[in-house]
């Protein structure tokens, strides 16, 4: 029987989209189960919890310094636990990330603006870009005495800081996002006939979305760091005991095992924060972009 040619033709042009398409595809892969996540994801940083726990045991069983210096990781449990029953770390972690969350969203919109407008003109990048380079690497406790002559022990020095901390990382890092984006796709959105405001929000922030969100983690990192040396200086009872004053607190009565909690309480925060908020944000955009290998081991 005669095979009509145009109807071969189709039918090898669709294996062949079809070959195109499995290439494309992500191998699908079945999810592990409880006991391998557990052996991946989760055995790993308690081995390294347990292992850096019995390396400070030993240091304080041999007294490598004095008691009162180094406290026993016993010692610092039991503070620990006493500031979360009577509410201090509780409170101190309330007055902490509600300064960090405003103190970040101040800094997004300031960033993301200052970023676009060094975008749009090469002029103002030339003449900013170096000034906020440095600003980035400039220890954000340098900052802590001026703020507190401009603005005095309140709320307000504290947030200068964090915004002097972190507006630049947010800032950088929107420029390198949109120095990654192919020029073509901005060809594209002139072709279609978008305005510049709709060339950035529908192709350019879109596309420059991964290198964007390298840049807003590092600026919450910033963050979080200004905001607790802000706070470790500028110590007021009218300003209410974050983090960072609890910390200070601790150095104040030579206390290490408040100081040692303290400096737990900060990490925990984080390190919550990252895998709360950070990671799986990051975790959905690589994926919607195919950026993510399914990992078969």
């Amino acid at each position: 029987m005669a095979v009509d040619d145009k109807t071969l033709t189709t039918e090898d042009n669709r294996a062949f989209e079809a070959g195109l398409d499995a290439l494309e595809m992500p191998a699908l892969l079945p999810r592990p189960g409880p006991g391998v996540v557990f052996v991946r994801s989760v055995l790993p940083p308690l081995v390294a919890v347990v292992a850096f726990i019995g390396l400070w045991q030993l240091a304080y069983s041999v007294e490598l310094k004095p008691s009162y210096a180094l406290p026993s990781p016993r010692d610092v449990l039991q503070t620990f636990s006493q500031t979360v029953r009577d509410g201090r770390a509780v409170d101190a972690i309330s007055i902490s990330v509600s300064r960090g969350a405003l103190g970040f969203v101040a800094s997004l919109a300031v960033g993301t603006v200052l970023g676009l407008a060094m975008w749009r003109s090469r002029w103002l990048r030339a003449a900013l870009g170096p000034f906020v380079s440095g600003l980035q690497s400039l220890p954000s406790v340098a900052w802590v005495p001026a703020a507190i002559i401009w603005f005095g022990l309140s709320d307000a020095a504290i947030y200068a800081v964090v915004l002097l901390g972190a507006v630049p990382s947010i800032a950088n890092g929107l420029l390198a996002g949109f120095d990654q984006v192919p020029p073509l796709l901005d060809k594209v959105g002139r072709v279609l006939g978008l305005s510049t405001v709709g060339r950035i929000r529908h192709v350019l922030l879109p596309a420059a979305l991964p290198g964007y969100l390298a840049g807003l983690k590092q600026g919450w990192a910033f963050s979080w760091r200004s905001l607790m040396a802000a706070e470790l200086i500028t110590y007021s009872p009218a300003l209410g005991i974050g983090l960072g004053q609890q910390l200070n607190i601790g150095r104040e009565l030579n206390a290490m095992d408040l100081v040692i909690a303290s400096i737990v309480l900060i990490l925990l925060v984080g390190v919550a924060i990252e895998l709360l908020v950070f990671a799986p944000l990051e975790r959905r955009i690589l994926r919607a972009r195919g950026l993510t290998i399914a990992r078969s081991r």
